[in-house]
């Protein structure tokens, strides 16, 4: 089960990349048919802005010929539909638009562009001199490439036009935002940075020194004693997970505080066994280390601006198979989940959680039926019954209860490939560092504490009421009255409170495709 991913609102001085960006355009493209409809419903406008009409306006305005290429960019994201008029009238983001290039907020810089006149011809109300629609909405397109290249000028070598359009678009008002505000992503943010700074020293002074091990590996435990075993202290305390490095060779009671330290922070299962697959991480070249927090520097950068804004919302991290809520500005639960399987991978969108469904019906996916029931219930004809199933109107469902595979809670968010996040039976599945289990929607651990963290502020769900509702005997469905923003995001390194970076597995090789990204677009910018 995927879903499409419209990125998360991205504020002009939220400094996001065109890198970034295009990764993701990746997964929009393996969905073109939602896609299209998604964006025909967003971007449904009056006229039709085709390449013909595109090279034809570049010719007459010559002066932006050097952003052609941006500007056919966003058409051809939409349709080659109108961007800036709806109904046959300018969009409030429009409106913003002007008012920032033309600095009569008194709070932006002054914008250059070659075509001032022309651009306050669209929004005159007494000249006769009228331009065509087209030409407006191209203007306009060419005004806000200019408005957030200059906007974002020092701060980012790329820029991502096309996701940053698709977010201000959906709310305008973020336009006029500081980016800034104090939130838990923000702040994470600022620590990511000095992380960066931090490998970086390491790299400078050349302190990540191989770590050799025997052959054939040996898992190393408590009191053992080898020069690997100084070298991991060594690693440790240059990492920070211990305060000295007494250069010791055996495994004594300091270093096995540092491998419980280094195991917890990197979501690592709580154990003092130092296995082969604990070596091969800790002697990640530090470049890799470096790239790694680059990468996620940049995904900070795209999500903060909206984080910022809400006071409420919860978001899912894919590679390190974590929920965190926050409510009044500060997290009020984590939880462990478990995320998509490899060829069902859960993909990275945001929404709003509107509707929280106690003891729920599964209706089963079709591909699930077609590709794993049917044989299972040809080969047993009691399969349906002793799976507490049963088939509505050619469809097979689950009926509530305890072993139902949603568990006995779901919390809903439109979306269209109906990813919902959702309890779980298969609670030791929780006890896997590799949490890639499901056919793409979000198991939780914390299911119900998370319904009742949630319903606080709706006096009329006790918890009392929520384990009745929760008994798995009849479906109970309440729609919230403020819709809670989820993101489901992917960062392959994070930094916590306390200021203790971690490094996640990049389960689905986002990182790799990212920095071929990059390496690519930086090369093409530096010829």
């Amino acid at each position: 089960m995927k879903t499409l991913y419209p990125l998360t609102l991205i504020l002009v001085a939220g400094f996001f990349t065109s890198s970034f960006n295009n990764l993701e355009k990746n997964d929009v493209n393996t969905k073109k048919t939602s896609a299209d409809i998604y964006m025909n419903t967003i971007y449904k406008n009056d006229d039709v802005v085709d390449t013909e009409v595109l090279n034809d306006f570049f010719r007459r305005y010559s002066d932006l010929k050097k952003y052609q290429n941006d500007v056919i960019s966003l058409y051809k994201n939409r349709s080659y539909g109108t961007i800036w008029y709806k109904n046959g009238k300018i969009t409030d983001f429009g409106n913003i638009l002007f008012k920032k290039i033309n600095n009569t907020d008194q709070k932006s810089a002054q914008i250059e562009f070659p075509y001032k006149e022309e651009i306050n011809l669209i929004f005159s109300t007494d000249s006769k001199d009228k331009l065509s629609k087209t030409d407006s909405d191209m203007l306009l397109s060419a005004a806000y490439i200019i408005y957030a290249n200059q906007a974002l000028e020092g701060k980012q070598q790329t820029i991502s036009y096309e996701t940053l359009l698709d977010s201000l678009m959906s709310k305008p008002a973020l336009l006029d935002k500081d980016p800034k505000n104090g939130s838990v992503v923000n702040n994470i943010y600022s620590k990511l940075e000095d992380a960066l700074k931090k490998y970086k020293k390491i790299e400078k002074d050349d302190n990540w020194k191989p770590i050799s091990v025997e052959t054939p590996y040996k898992d190393i435990r408590p009191d053992a004693k080898s020069n690997t075993v100084a070298q991991i202290r060594n690693r440790l305390y240059v990492m920070g997970d211990l305060k000295n490095d007494s250069k010791s060779d055996v495994y004594d009671q300091e270093l096995m505080d540092g491998v419980m330290k280094y195991k917890l922070r990197n979501g690592l299962k709580p154990n003092y066994i130092i296995n082969e697959d604990n070596i091969k991480d800790l002697n990640t070249p530090i470049d890799e280390k470096i790239k790694t927090l680059t990468l996620n520097i940049e995904r900070c950068k795209a999500i903060m601006p909206q984080l910022g804004d809400n006071k409420e919302y919860i978001m899912v991290n894919v590679p390190s198979f974590e929920l965190i809520y926050v409510k009044n500005g500060k997290i009020e639960l984590t939880s462990k989940v478990f995320v998509g399987a490899p060829l069902t991978k859960t993909t990275i969108f945001n929404s709003n959680i509107d509707k929280i469904v106690f003891s729920p019906y599964w209706t089963v996916p079709q591909s699930i039926v077609d590709n794993e029931l049917k044989s299972k219930i040809a080969a047993d004809k009691n399969y349906l019954e002793e799976h507490n199933m049963e088939i509505v109107n050619g469809q097979v469902r689950q009926k509530p209860g305890p072993e139902n595979s949603l568990g006995l809670v779901k919390f809903i968010f439109p979306n269209p490939d109906d990813i919902y996040m959702h309890d779980t039976p298969a609670k030791t599945l929780f006890d896997f560092e590799k949490r890639t289990f499901s056919h793409g929607c979000v198991n939780v651990n914390k299911a119900k504490e998370l319904a009742i963290a949630m319903l606080k502020d709706y006096p009329e769900w006790t918890e009392e009421r929520i384990n009745k509702a929760m008994d798995g005997t009849e479906e109970t469905t309440f729609k919230l009255a403020n819709k809670v923003p989820i993101y489901i995001c992917y960062f392959t390194s994070w930094v916590n409170e306390s200021g203790e970076v971690s490094f996640f597995q990049d389960v689905y090789e986002r990182d790799s495709d990212l920095s071929k990204i990059l390496l690519n677009e930086n090369t093409v910018a530096n010829k």
